[in-house]
């Protein structure tokens, strides 16, 4: 009797040999997979700071752009006049001067880049974000993730 049960005791051993391993390859799995989820959301978050840090500064430099019509047919009366175009050409010069981060793939201004009241300069800047490990599997699925930033800089330089 007793080698009977010796032998279903082995024979049950047996069965389970190997089982730790699968276990183990499963729990690695899900880690690695955590992991990158969170590498990746921490790649596109730093993407959209240093986006919206480009769109400040040119904002910013915008809100500087003189329109010289306006500032030589009416004067500086009603203080720093913007257009739309005086906006859109100072954002792309600032933003041809300035280097790319290296987590963008590329950057343009988007529309509602422009002034709304003539004293306030708004920017739009579009970019796609780079993300390690995960982009060469999204550019077959029709690229990187989108972000948008805006931001608005006012120019109140009154007399």
């Amino acid at each position: 009797m007793r080698m009977l049960a010796d032998r279903i005791g082995a024979t049950w051993a047996r069965s389970e040999d190997g089982l730790i391993s699968i276990l183990m390859i499963g729990l690695t799995a899900i880690a690695l997979t955590v992991i990158m989820a969170i590498v990746g959301v921490t790649s596109v978050q730093l993407s959209r700071i240093h986006l919206l840090d480009a769109a400040d500064a040119a904002a910013l430099d915008a809100s500087d752009a003189l329109s010289m019509e306006v500032v030589y047919g009416d004067g500086l009366g009603a203080g720093v006049p913007l257009t739309d175009e005086t906006v859109i050409g100072a954002a792309s010069q600032h933003l041809a001067t300035r280097t790319m981060p290296t987590r963008i793939e590329g950057w343009a201004l988007g529309p509602g880049t422009g002034t709304p009241d003539g004293r306030t300069a708004v920017v739009v800047l579009t970019g796609t974000a780079r993300i390690p490990v995960v982009s060469p599997v999204l550019d077959t699925f029709g690229g990187g993730v989108r972000i948008t930033a805006t931001s608005t800089a006012r120019s109140d330089l009154m007399p």
